[in-house]
C-alpha cells in the first residue's frame, strides 16, 4: 500500500506539471491572444495535425538563465510547443510558438527544442511544418539567442531539398528571426495579424524618415504582391491552417519518395470542349490562362501559388489521374503574358521545388518575349531571366509543354522547349512559334520593301499576312520534331495523363558536381 501511495503521488506530480505546461504563459496571456483573433500554439496544432494523432515531445524543457529576473519567468516548453503527428495521414513534425510566453521569445533552450525535431525529420524523411509567432530574440540570453537562431538556419538549409519545409507566420516575426522561413519551402501569413520584416517601423521612421505601420511595412499583403515573401495569404489563423493541409496533400514526405497518387472520379479520357473555341481569333486579344488550367485539373482543383505576386505568370498544383503535378503557365490576362524579373524569379523557384520533390511539371505557354525597358534592363533581367532558364534546364522530373498561342524569341527557349530537355513539346493549331510578332518581324525584314512601295501601308498588311501564313502556326517547328504533336485542345487532358503516365519511370542526369552556380 505504501508502495503504491509513493507511485501514485509521483504520477500525480507529473500530471501536475503537465497540466502547468498546457496552460502556457496563463489564462490571462490566452485570453489577450484570443482577442487578437488569434489561436493558443496547441490550438493550431490541434487543427494542424490529424484528431489526436500529436505526440509533444520537451513538454517539460525550459531555460536555465537568471539574468535580468529569468529565474523568476520560468515556464515549462520555455514558449515552444515542439512533437511529431500525421497530416492526411502523412507523418510530420511541428513546431508551435507560444506567444503566451515571455512573448514566444527564441533563446537557447527554445532553439533547442526546434533543432531538435529538425534533425529527427531529417533522419526520418518528414516534413516540418512551423508556426511561427514570436517577439525575436531574447534580449536577457544575448548571443545565445543569436547562436539558437543560426542553429536553426542551418538546419533549415541542410533540409531543404530534402524534405519539405513550410511555415506558417501567426504573429510577428521580425529580425533575424525571418531567415529561417525565407530559406523555407512556402510562407503562409495571416492577414492583418502577422508580419515580418528585418527591421521594424521605429527604426525605418528614424533612418529613413518613412512612418509606416507594421502591416504597411510587412503585413501578409505587402509581402504577398509586392516582395514576393509570401506564397499564401489567409484571413486568419484557421483558412492558414486549411492552406497548409491543402498544399501537403500535394507533397511527397521527401526527395525520395514519389509524388501523391489519389483516386479520383475525374475520367482520364475526359474531353475538354471548352478548350476547343477559347484562344481569341485576334491574337492582340487577352484570355485567362486559368480558365485552362482548371479545365485540366482533376475536378478543376488549382492550388495556386503566389497568387497576387507577378501575376503575368501562374504557378500552382494540380492532379492530373489522381498524380500531382506543378503547373507553369503564362498569363496573356496580365503584361500579355510577358517574362519579366519577378516572374521569372517567381517561377524559377517553383521549377525548382517540384524538381526537388519529383514532382512533374506542365508548362502552358503564351509568351510574347521578355519585357524591354530600361528599369528591367537595369533591374537585371538577363541574370533573372537566366534563373527560369537555369531552373528547366537543370530539372530532371518530368515535363511537358503546351504551346496554346504565341511562343516567341529568347522566352520559347525558356518556357520548357525540347532544346532544354522538354520531353513532350505539344502545340495547338492556334500556336504561333517565331523569332518574334509578325508585324516587327515585317518591319525588320522588308523595311526598305515598304518605304519604297507606293503604297506602304497596304504593302506591309500584304506582308504581314504572308508572315503570319507561314509562321504563325505550330508546323514549321513540328516538321523539325521541335514539337512532337499539333492536338486539338479538347483532348488535350487525355493526351497530358497519357504522357505522364508514359513519363512515371523516367530517368535523366546532369553531370556529377557538387552543384551548379545559378545566377542569384
Amino acid at each position: 500500500m505504501e508502495n503504491q501511495e509513493i507511485i501514485d503521488k509521483k504520477i500525480e506530480k507529473l500530471r501536475e506539471l503537465k497540466a502547468k505546461a498546457k496552460i502556457g504563459g496563463g489564462q490571462k496571456r490566452i485570453e489577450d491572444q484570443h482577442s487578437k483573433n488569434k489561436l493558443t500554439a496547441r490550438e493550431r496544432i490541434d487543427l494542424l495535425l490529424d484528431r489526436d494523432s500529436f505526440r509533444e515531445l520537451d513538454m517539460l524543457a525550459h531555460h536555465h538563465s537568471s539574468d535580468f529576473g529569468l529565474d523568476k519567468n520560468v515556464f515549462l516548453g520555455d514558449g515552444v510547443v515542439t512533437g511529431y503527428g500525421y497530416m492526411n495521414g502523412q507523418k510530420v513534425f511541428v513546431f508551435s510558438q507560444d506567444f503566451t510566453v515571455l512573448g514566444g521569445s527564441l533563446a537557447a533552450e527554445h532553439g533547442r527544442k526546434i533543432c531538435k525535431i529538425m534533425d529527427m525529420a531529417l533522419k526520418n524523411g518528414c516534413p516540418v511544418i512551423g508556426l511561427n509567432d514570436s517577439g525575436g530574440a531574447r534580449v536577457q540570453e544575448g548571443v545565445i539567442s543569436l547562436g539558437a537562431y543560426a542553429d536553426i538556419f542551418l538546419r533549415n538549409t541542410l533540409c531543404s531539398g530534402v524534405i519539405p519545409q513550410i511555415s506558417l507566420i501567426m504573429g510577428p516575426c521580425a529580425g533575424g528571426a525571418v531567415y529561417s522561413p525565407a530559406i523555407t519551402d512556402f510562407i503562409i501569413m495571416v492577414k492583418k495579424t502577422s508580419y515580418m520584416f528585418v527591421t521594424g517601423p521605429k527604426v525605418v521612421k528614424t533612418v529613413t524618415h518613412e512612418d509606416l505601420t507594421s502591416d504597411q511595412l510587412g503585413g501578409a499583403e505587402v509581402h504577398a504582391s509586392k516582395s514576393g515573401v509570401a506564397h499564401f495569404t489567409a484571413e486568419n489563423d484557421l483558412e492558414a491552417i486549411e492552406i497548409t493541409r491543402k498544399l501537403m496533400s500535394f507533397l511527397p514526405p521527401n526527395n525520395l519518395d514519389e509524388v501523391p497518387l489519389i483516386k479520383t472520379d475525374d475520367p482520364s479520357d475526359r474531353l475538354c470542349d471548352k478548350l476547343t473555341y477559347l484562344i481569341p481569333a485576334n491574337p492582340n486579344l487577352p484570355y485567362d490562362m486559368k480558365d485552362i488550367i482548371t479545365e485540366l485539373a482533376d475536378g478543376g482543383d488549382f492550388l495556386e501559388v503566389h497568387k497576387d505576386y507577378a501575376q503575368n505568370i501562374i504557378v500552382g498544383f494540380i492532379r492530373l489521374g489522381g498524380r500531382s503535378i506543378g503547373v507553369v503557365a503564362n498569363q496573356p490576362a496580365v503584361l500579355a503574358g510577358v517574362l519579366d524579373i519577378d516572374s521569372s524569379k517567381k517561377a524559377g523557384r517553383f521549377v525548382r521545388f517540384c524538381d526537388a520533390f519529383n514532382i512533374p511539371l506542365l508548362v502552358l505557354e503564351d509568351v510574347p518575349g521578355f519585357m524591354p525597358g530600361a528599369h528591367q534592363e537595369w533591374g537585371g533581367i538577363i541574370t533573372n531571366g537566366a534563373k527560369l532558364l537555369y531552373a528547366f534546364c537543370e530539372a530532371t522530373v518530368p515535363k511537358i509543354t503546351v504551346i496554346t498561342r504565341k511562343a516567341y524569341g529568347g522566352a520559347y527557349d525558356v518556357m520548357n522547349s525540347k532544346h532544354i530537355r522538354g520531353d513532350l513539346n505539344y502545340a495547338w493549331p492556334t500556336a504561333e512559334l517565331a523569332v518574334m510578332g509578325s508585324k516587327g518581324a515585317v518591319e525588320i525584314i522588308f523595311k526598305k520593301e515598304i518605304e519604297n512601295s507606293n503604297e506602304p501601308e497596304k504593302r506591309e498588311a500584304e506582308l504581314i499576312n504572308e508572315f503570319n501564313e507561314k509562321f504563325a502556326n505550330p508546323y514549321i517547328a513540328a516538321s523539325y520534331g521541335y514539337i512532337d504533336d499539333v492536338i486539338e485542345p479538347k483532348s488535350t487532358r487525355k493526351i497530358l495523363i497519357e504522357a505522364f503516365n508514359l513519363l512515371e519511370n523516367k530517368v535523366d542526369t546532369n553531370p556529377k558536381r557538387k552543384h551548379g552556380n545559378i545566377p542569384l
